[in-house]
């Protein structure tokens, strides 16, 4: 008679592991098909700025104008006229030319934004200043 509850005690510890092993194996792998397509990987877009938009064309020919690399009227749009200003500028002044416009070239036309101008000028105060000693 005791064979009966230590059969009846077995089969229960057996069947109430084997649900919980077989609920920890069920899930796929990392390699499965159905998370491979969902990581997929999207064609690489390219990042920043691709064109220079008229107006800020304008204003970039503008102050080449003034500062004497560009001739005549600023035109609106970004030619091969103000490309070589733009070039020879940041030439004249030691930066690469394969980039145009750098960003130190527009900081020194101006047309930076107010922090960074306001560095360029503090900047330049300061290298005058140690420039002749007293």
């Amino acid at each position: 008679m005791r064979l009966g509850p230590l059969v009846l005690l077995s089969t229960l510890i057996i069947g109430s592991t084997c649900p919980a092993v077989a609920l920890t194996h069920s899930r796929r792998g990392p390699t499965s098909p159905r998370i491979a397509a969902k990581r997929a990987v999207k064609a690489k877009q390219p990042q920043g700025q691709r064109t220079i938009d008229d107006e800020r064309a304008t204003q970039i020919q503008g102050a080449l104008v003034r500062s004497g690399y560009l001739t005549g009227e600023p035109s609106g749009h970004w030619d091969a006229e103000t490309q070589a200003a733009m070039e020879k500028l940041q030439a004249d002044n030691g930066w690469q030319t394969k980039l145009v416009p750098d960003s130190r070239a527009i900081i020194k036309l101006g047309l930076g934004s107010s922090t960074a101008a306001g560095n360029t000028l503090a900047n330049q105060a300061a290298n005058q200043t140690n420039a002749f000693p007293q």
